[in-house]
């Protein structure tokens, strides 16, 4: 039984958050109707071993149905891995080796676990009936489609048009992933926008298998922190899940304006109703970075843990709330030089390389912009031998200065 405490319209509203389209959900209501667990299916080639942000938004959608009851499939792509996936590419993708998809693989598992509950997943690996295929039943696959049906995808179409090279093996992809879902009996699959193809194909051949089809469900391409291009690592506008506490909180505060709600419909696990509350508040005059920072906190929480997200934002080049010290407070020691008594506070920030020279640090003094303990000093203001303490100068600039 699925999970009885969601009403069907409340399962709909859920699985439609943060989707492209979902093919068709007049079957997706048929098959919720029959008020059993559904198997739920998404296929990750480990072509990469570490996740961004962008692709965890794939990832939360399956833990949307695994909330709801729903049994998910987790399917490592290592037989398509060798294959090479052509979606979205203008050339020929090399595959991956053994060693590479292994390694790659592990990594994706234990990072996917950060969001899905482990002991409700199932990883499969589409080896485990391909290896098992023969010649024979791969040509049988191969005829279920046409040459002129795998040319309507963008992608083929495209590299046949400017004449540049498709290989056999890449039409064999689509197939293969296709039947991936027959394999697995899938109710569901959910793939990027850039695999809607796929997804109908595995839908094309349950049918033909005389399986029941499947509904394809698409997630769109996050923009990357630039506010434009997807988020990617090549271009370096991404959030890496494996980032740092302070680097993610650093991230996400940097991030547009514009994409505020965009972020918290697909990455943010709060209900709609109190994210539709955040973005009234933010049309209201609050502070964009006070919402930024509930998502950058939630994020953080999720993956690395509460203690971390309390304390992000104490990493270096983070503005601090009043009072609160960095995490990675540097540690200087000064010394006196012979017969000198005391050093004077411009000193001691020149020195101590809280400011760029003594110019800086008179200016800093007198816009009362320096503390020692908390406490804001003025120039006459000195540190004698045996003294410690905390000196923050500005916003950003922080020691602990000791006296030799």
């Amino acid at each position: 039984m699925t999970n009885q405490t969601y009403t069907l319209e409340e399962q709909l509203a859920l699985i439609q958050r943060g989707t492209q389209e979902i093919l068709s959900e007049d079957d997706l209501v048929a098959k919720l109707k029959l008020n059993r667990p559904l198997r739920i299916k998404a296929g990750f080639d480990p072509t990469a071993p570490d996740l961004h942000l962008g692709h965890t938004v794939l990832i939360n959608k399956l833990k949307h149905f695994q909330d709801l009851g729903h049994e998910i499939y987790f399917l490592i792509g290592d037989y398509t891995a060798k294959i090479g996936d052509p979606s979205g590419k203008n050339s020929t993708r090399p595959p991956l080796t053994d060693e590479q998809i292994k390694a790659n693989a592990t990594t994706y598992a234990e990072q996917v676990f950060k969001i899905l509950d482990k002991e409700k997943t199932r990883v499969v690996f589409n080896s485990e009936w391909f290896n098992d295929m023969s010649a024979a039943d791969m040509i049988q696959l191969a005829s279920q489609q046409t040459v002129s049906r795998m040319l309507e995808r963008d992608d083929f179409s495209k590299r046949y048009a400017s004449q540049t090279p498709i290989s056999i093996h890449e039409f064999l992809y689509p197939l293969v992933q296709g039947y991936d879902s027959i394999a697995l009996k899938a109710d569901v699959e959910l793939g990027g926008t850039d695999q809607t193809f796929n997804l109908l194909m595995g839908r094309t051949l349950q049918g033909r298998y005389g399986q029941e089809p499947q509904v394809c469900i698409t997630v769109p391409i996050l923009e990357g922190l630039d506010g434009v291009n997807k988020m990617s690592k090549s271009l370096g506008n991404y959030v890496a899940i494996y980032d740092a506490p302070g680097t993610m909180y650093q991230k996400i505060l940097s991030m547009p304006d514009t994409l505020i709600h965009r972020y918290f419909e697909f990455l943010s696990f709060k209900p709609m109703e109190e994210v539709e509350s955040l973005m009234a508040d933010m049309e209201d005059g609050r502070n964009p970075q006070e919402i930024k920072r509930i998502l950058a906190e939630e994020l953080i929480e999720r993956f690395h843990d509460a203690d971390a997200a309390a304390n992000a934002h104490k990493s270096a080049g983070n503005v601090l709330a009043d009072g609160e010290l960095p995490v990675d407070l540097p540690e200087v020691t000064l010394t006196l030089e012979e017969g000198q008594e005391a050093l004077f506070i411009t000193q001691v920030l020149n020195q101590a390389g809280l400011t760029k020279n003594s110019a800086a640090a008179k200016d800093m003094i007198k816009r009362n912009a320096v503390k020692v303990d908390g406490e804001v000093v003025d120039g006459g203001f000195s540190l004698t031998s045996g003294q410690t303490v905390v000196i923050q100068a500005g916003k950003k600039a922080y020691a602990k200065v000791t006296v030799g």
